[in-house]
């Protein structure tokens, strides 16, 4: 029963990462640019993490050493998000998601040319069958094809992504980890959005109701339900297995798209989603 419930989470963990665009879009088609429905999901995520934390009664309590690390990360994390909603104007939801999941090939590339980290012919393989893979869903047919700019523009948010998975992996505190670094990542970066925002005047309200709701979803089930999950899936089956059931995420994203937005599929869009799974399967196996 323990392994078939981390099975349940770790599912449950990467496919409701994988609704991100199921509620960032309709925010997006009722008026508001991707910038202000990054700012309002931050904004309610770092409430409904704060209300956990407290629930849970976890201390807020960090150390000043750790305010750099945290401030680093927020920068990370904001950089992958902020380029992930904007992918999303230049190519169908699922791709974009499906392009964001390289994100353990480049943290494998990162490694092994900054940290040194031993190269052999699986991660070479799956470093090529990931390339294969991108460019694939960078020639999909009429209808569903991906522009240049998009594709660079969702690989610097797995770029971002990996970068923060590098950085929390080399932190020297390994107590702060869990909710409260995450709390503490989007109390940075909602800091970070909301300063901006305000300085350059670009800030919006939110327009109606439902677009409130949309955004009020987008904070809680791809984060702090997608945080939870995941804790819960590593205690029952450990991080290689949660980590491969990750490929639920792009595989979400694309029947949200298909079935919700009328995205365009194509074999040669199944083929670079089966592609890149296959490659960070490998990475994560060999691992």
């Amino acid at each position: 029963m323990n392994k078939l419930n981390g099975f349940i989470y770790g599912i449950l963990s990467s496919a409701s990462f994988g609704l991100i665009p199921l509620f960032a879009i309709p925010a997006m088609q009722h008026g508001m640019d991707f910038m202000n429905v990054l700012s309002y999901r931050f904004l309610f995520a770092t409430l409904s993490l704060a209300i956990l934390l407290k629930v849970r009664k976890n201390s807020f309590r960090i150390e000043k050493t750790d305010f750099t690390i945290l401030s680093l990360l927020a920068i990370f994390y904001l950089i992958s998000s902020v380029f992930l909603l904007w992918g999303y104007k230049f190519m169908p939801s699922g791709i974009a998601t499906t392009l964001h999941f390289t994100y353990p090939i480049i943290t494998t590339l990162v490694m092994m040319i900054f940290f040194r980290e031993k190269s052999s012919k699986w991660r070479i393989s799956a470093i090529l069958l990931a390339i294969a893979g991108v460019y694939a869903l960078s020639h999909t047919e009429p209808g569903g094809k991906a522009s240049l700019a998009g594709v660079v523009i969702v690989l610097l948010s797995a770029v971002g992504y990996a970068l923060y998975l590098v950085a929390v992996g080399q932190r020297k505190n390994k107590n702060l980890q869990g909710l409260k670094l995450t709390f503490y990542v989007f109390l940075v970066g909602t800091i970070v959005l909301w300063a901006g925002m305000g300085i350059s005047g670009n800030l919006q309200s939110i327009p109606d109701l439902s677009t409130g709701v949309n955004l009020l979803l987008l904070a809680i089930i791809p984060t702090v339900v997608s945080n939870l999950t995941l804790v819960e899936a590593i205690k029952h089956i450990g991080a290689t297995q949660t980590s491969v059931l990750g490929a639920m995420e792009p595989v979400t994203a694309v029947i949200v798209g298909i079935t919700v937005f009328g995205e365009s599929f194509s074999l040669t869009i199944a083929a670079g989603i089966a592609l890149i799974i296959t490659a960070v399967t490998i990475i994560i196996l060999k691992k």
